[in-house]
């Protein structure tokens, strides 16, 4: 048995010395130092631990590629090194097949079944290209050479270059099925609407709310300046904000309210704006401003500019109804939801994310702020929809957010009409310890504890105790049931963004 897979199949041992006699008929030249030097480059996977340095320094695709193809190289380097090495023994060419001055010195003395520089240049080419087409097809013909340098410097016979290459396909695609890409993240669009052009401020009114986070004494001022012919109403501490948002609408004169706060005081002001058929100008004045850097205002001057121009698009609108209170006396609200909804740790992750930023940046302060989230939190037991649930996180999205994990970051869209739903589950065996190894591998989004889907209507119920239900960020204690839907482009907001 071992002398058969030693010499291999007639045919492809016949194959193999025609193939190496073709390649000792070549000349000698300077292609000999290439392949040469090109050989000793990968060995010990130098030469792509380089190439993925340097993708890892350009955020987003390049670097997703380059972590996705060292995976698929690690994968592929121990399949081939620890098992088929093992399994098919083989002796490597020897000195009479090939010229002296071709061959590797010195030669491996490992099988040379199959050949793992082949298994690991494909797989991290193909790993990568998973991630990013055009990055796997600049780095094929790298690979190629790689693959072929093994049989010009005469460390392997063709068909153990054509198995490690195989190897090292199929490590990457293995690992695309529990580590796929990311879907492509859509171009920001927009649906035009018509809206007034409002310049010096005539005909706005503006609530502004005195404990939004960047408020300061000299807010009114530098509104005033701006919108000199606005009607500027500032809502103080202890005022009701929804009664103040009602009185802005409706004074005489008003064709757009303008607000000033955070996504929460946003959320008051879209009811009424909707209640009143506003127009609605986003002015980023809180401590969270979600909302108006997905809009395209996360800066004065880009809603001036969007207002003086009448560029105004359509965003759907979240509706939620909550019963609060006694189970026998449960008390009925309703509110706007612009952005998202959450129950379960994710408000702490959200928290922890971003005061570690500044110092980490979003990748490692998002990791750090997971690991720590997940490993001292506890979940919470609720109905979905009916469906008895243990949550880390239930996350509720209005619109598809971006990236498809468990921190989402961007809104491409803001009128596709759906409820982005994401559970963080605890119901699986060894759920901390998956969702752990999830965090750390980057592999939440394929992880079993995950579950990604999208709705129109959704109904969450307490089991037991009453909920904590986060709100575009306000919280809402001693919530017993709550029912979310879409209200398709209820509301009219001025963008500067072009619409498509």
């Amino acid at each position: 048995m071992r002398g058969f897979v030693g010499k291999g199949p007639k045919r492809v041992a016949r194959l193999d010395h025609f193939l190496v006699r073709a390649v000792s008929r070549q000349p000698q030249g300077d292609h000999d130092v290439f392949f040469r030097r090109l050989s000793a480059a990968a060995t010990k996977g130098k030469l792509w631990f380089g190439i993925a340095g340097i993708m890892a320094a350009f955020p987003g695709k390049p670097r997703r590629a380059a972590v996705h193809g060292l995976l698929a190289l690690g994968v592929a380097s121990g399949v081939t090194n620890v098992i088929f090495k093992r399994a098919l023994p083989r002796t490597r060419p020897r000195p009479e097949h090939l010229p002296l001055f071709r061959f590797v010195n010195p030669q491996p003395t490992s099988s040379s079944m199959p050949s793992g520089h082949s298994a690991s240049a494909v797989a991290f080419a193909v790993g990568t290209g998973i991630v990013s087409p055009a990055l796997g097809i600049a780095l094929a013909p790298i690979a190629a050479g790689v693959a072929y340098s093994r049989v010009h410097t005469g460390a392997h016979w063709p068909s153990d270059v054509v198995l490690g290459s195989a190897l090292g396909a199929g490590a990457a695609l293995v690992t695309r099925k529990w580590w796929p890409a990311r879907p492509p993240e859509p171009t920001p669009r927009r649906t035009p609407v018509e809206a007034p052009a409002i310049h010096d401020g005539e005909g706005l009114s503006i609530a502004v709310n005195v404990m939004g986070g960047s408020y300061t004494p000299e807010t009114g001022e530098l509104l005033r300046g701006v919108f000199p012919k606005a009607h500027i109403q500032e809502i103080a501490e202890g005022e009701d904000i929804a009664a103040e948002m009602e009185a802005a609408a409706t004074r005489p004169g008003t064709v757009a309210l303008g607000v000033w706060g955070g996504d929460g005081t946003v959320g008051t002001a879209a009811a009424a704006a909707v209640e009143h058929s506003l127009p609605l100008l986003v002015l980023p004045g809180g401590t969270l401003n979600h909302f108006a850097r997905d809009l395209g205002t996360s800066s004065i001057d880009d809603a001036v500019d969007a207002v003086t121009k009448g560029h105004a698009a359509t965003v759907d609108l979240g509706h939620v109804v909550m019963q609060r209170g006694l189970p026998d006396v449960p008390e009925t609200t309703e509110l706007a939801m612009l952005n998202t909804a959450s129950v379960g740790v994710y408000p702490n992750l959200v928290r922890r994310r971003e005061r570690l930023q500044p110092a980490l940046g979003k990748p490692l302060a998002g990791l750090a702020a997971s690991l720590r989230t997940f490993g001292v939190n506890s979940p919470t037991t609720l109905t979905v929809n009916g469906v008895k649930h243990k949550l880390w996180i239930l996350y509720l999205g209005r619109g598809r957010f971006y990236p498809r994990d468990h921190a989402p970051l961007r809104r491409p869209v803001l009128d596709d009409g759906v409820l982005d739903v994401r559970m963080i589950t605890a119901d699986e065996p060894f759920a901390r310890l998956r969702l752990l190894w999830a965090v750390v591998t980057g592999t939440v989004a394929a992880s079993k504890v995950t579950h990604l889907t999208e709705a129109t209507t959704i109904t969450v119920e307490a089991v037991g105790e009453p909920l904590v239900l986060a709100v575009d960020g306000e919280p809402k204690p001693g919530v017993r049931r709550a029912t979310f839907a879409v209200k398709p482009r209820e509301l009219r907001v001025y963008s500067p963004l072009p619409a498509d």
